[in-house]
C-alpha cells in the first residue's frame, strides 16, 4: 500500500480593501446618527421646557392678580417644593416613568409646570429689571457652558464624586445663610451656587454627547438628560437671580 500526501489548494488574492458596508462600518455608522437624533430631540425637549417656564414667569410678574395672591399667599410656594422632588424622584429613580411613552412626556411637562410656578412664585419678590438681567445672564452662560463642553478636552464627568464635596459646602452656606442673613454671605452663597451649576451643566452636556468620556448616557435617555439641563439651567437663573439683586 502507497500513501499519497494529502494536497490543499489555497486561494490568495492582493485585494485587501475592506468592503465599504462592513458590519463594524455600519455600526458606528448607525451610533453617530442616533447619538445626533439623541441630541436634537433633548434640545427640542429644552427649549419647549425654557418657553413654558418663562411664559409662567411672565404671567406671575405682569398679571398683578396673580403676583398679589401669590404675596398674600406663601403656603403655595412651599407646597410646590415637595411636589417638584417627587417629580424629580419619580423620572430620575423609574426607568419606566421616563423612558415609556407618552407617560414620560407627561410626567416631565407637570414637572416643567410646577417648575415654573415654583420660579413664578420667586421671582414675584424681585424687580422686573432684576428678572431681565437675569435672564439674560442666565442666557450667556449656558450659551458659554455649551461651546466649553464641546471644545473642551477636560472630562468633566470624572469630576463626579468631587462635586459632592463642593454640594456640602453650598449646603452648609446655605443654611448658614438662613440662619445669618448678612450681604457677604448672600453674595459668597449666590456665587457658589453659580459656579456648582455650570459645572454640573458642563457635566450633563458631556453626558449626552457621549464621546470619549468616562461615563455616557443611553440615546434612550432622552428625557433624563432634558431634565438634568433643564434643572441646571434654572438653578443658575436662580443664583445669578440672587446674585444681582438687592438685598431681601
Amino acid at each position: 500500500m502507497t500513501h499519497q500526501p494529502a494536497s490543499y489548494v489555497v486561494q490568495m488574492t492582493n485585494d485587501t480593501d475592506e468592503p465599504q458596508n462592513s458590519p463594524d462600518k455600519m455600526n458606528l455608522f448607525s451610533d453617530m446618527t442616533i447619538r445626533k437624533g439623541f441630541i436634537r430631540k433633548v434640545f427640542f425637549i429644552l427649549t419647549f421646557q425654557l418657553m413654558i417656564t418663562l411664559g409662567i414667569i411672565c404671567l406671575f410678574i405682569f398679571c398683578i392678580p396673580i403676583k398679589t395672591w401669590v404675596l398674600l399667599n406663601p403656603w403655595f410656594t412651599y407646597i410646590l417644593i415637595p411636589a417638584l422632588f417627587v417629580l424629580i424622584i419619580i423620572l430620575a429613580c423609574f426607568e419606566d416613568a421616563r423612558c415609556k411613552v407618552p407617560e414620560n412626556f407627561f410626567l416631565l411637562f407637570i414637572f416643567t409646570l410646577v417648575e415654573g410656578m415654583l420660579l413664578g412664585s420667586i421671582s414675584v419678590f424681585y424687580h422686573a429689571e432684576e428678572l431681565m438681567w437675569a435672564v439674560g445672564g442666565t442666557s450667556l452662560v449656558t450659551w458659554g457652558l455649551i461651546l466649553l463642553a464641546q471644545q473642551t478636552k477636560f472630562d468633566f464627568t470624572s469630576l463626579s464624586a468631587n462635586l459632592w464635596v463642593l454640594l456640602l459646602v453650598l449646603i452648609l452656606y446655605g443654611t448658614l445663610y438662613s440662619l445669618m442673613r448678612t450681604y457677604w454671605l448672600r453674595l459668597i452663597f449666590a456665587a457658589l451656587g453659580t459656579l456648582f451649576f455650570s459645572v454640573y451643566l458642563v457635566l450633563d452636556i458631556q453626558l449626552m454627547l457621549g464621546r470619549s468620556y468616562q461615563y455616557a448616557l443611553s440615546p434612550e435617555e432622552y428625557v433624563f438628560a432634558a431634565l438634568n439641563l433643564y434643572l441646571d439651567i434654572t438653578n443658575i437663573f436662580v443664583f445669578i437671580l440672587e446674585l444681582i439683586s438687592t438685598e431681601r
